[in-house]
């Protein structure tokens, strides 16, 4: 069976979905060149991808790069999906930190949900929206279209979840429940995650302005067009190890920094490493 993977994801999925016994492929998700969604070229490569074959796509606020298609793109990746006969597999992992609002960042997956003709598993993660990074906490969601099809397919789950770990830690799922169980609590939390997405947002436009500030000529917009934890910024491995070497900032080697690490007392230090490493070279492409 194969699997369709965005390029750049999340390092982890291709060792996932090989330990399950998958064929992992990838399929074009983000443009270097124009630091923007490659939109045409993941259409093409979901066409060409053998009919049935399972689509990774990410719910909100992709990792790396948190650029997320519009609605309009999402409909035309239905319409693909649809054509193509394929399996949608969503992995949701930032509800709540990308706009700041958790109903919000479930309109793609709520829209393909609707889809009667397009079968679709979600993997949700509570580990960053709920504070619970050590506990591993999250749900695996199967769509069924009958009671028939929910019991095979719940017998299969468990054959798989036996020999696996048999029994989950309660703790982080009763932590869930308890907050989404109770109107007040939950209430509370959305409260909580829009203040850290707004507070994450204003780090990334502060980020984008003092870059200006200390003097770059870059176009850093496709920054502030991002959206979630993270800034995808388009340096190569060498600006990044640059910056790790000589100013002791740490981020992936993709050009990934993380917005929720940025402060008062950081922000202009952070733009003026940047600069520097920067300066005079390219930030599009990633290999120059």
């Amino acid at each position: 069976q194969n699997i369709y993977i965005p390029n750049p994801t999340w390092g982890n999925h291709f060792k996932i979905f090989q330990e399950c016994g998958l064929t992992t492929h990838t399929y074009r998700y983000y443009g270097r060149t124009s630091n923007n969604l490659d939109l045409d070229g993941m259409i093409q490569d979901l066409q060409r991808a053998p009919d049935r074959s399972i689509i990774l796509l990410h719910a909100c606020a992709h990792n790396p790069t948190g650029c997320d298609p519009t609605m309009e793109q999402w409909k035309e990746i239905a319409n693909v999906v649809r054509a193509k006969r394929h399996l949608v597999f969503f992995d949701s992992a930032y509800q709540g930190f990308a706009s700041g609002d958790a109903e919000q960042d479930a309109t793609a997956l709520r829209f393909f949900l609707a889809q009667p003709d397009i079968p679709l598993l979600l993997a949700q993660s509570f580990a960053k929206n709920f504070g619970l990074y050590g506990e591993r906490c999250g749900t695996l969601s199967v769509k069924c279209h009958s009671r028939d099809e929910q019991d095979r397919v719940l017998s299969q789950l468990k054959l798989i979840i036996r020999p696996m770990y048999s029994s989950p830690p309660r703790h982080g799922s009763s932590i869930v429940k308890t907050v989404l169980n109770d109107a007040d609590l939950t209430a509370q939390y959305h409260d909580e995650c829009a203040l850290m997405a707004r507070r994450i947002g204003d780090m990334r436009t502060r980020l984008v302005e003092a870059l200006y500030k200390v003097g770059s000529k870059h176009d850093w917009s496709h920054v502030t067009s991002q959206i979630g934890m993270f800034a995808f910024t388009g340096m190569s491995a060498p600006m990044c190890d640059e910056l790790t070497n000589t100013y002791s900032i740490y981020l992936t080697r993709d050009g990934r920094i993380s917005l929720a690490g940025l402060n008062e007392g950081n922000l202009e230090y952070v733009a003026k490493a940047i600069h520097a490493v920067t300066d005079g070279k390219s930030i599009t492409g990633g290999d120059e």
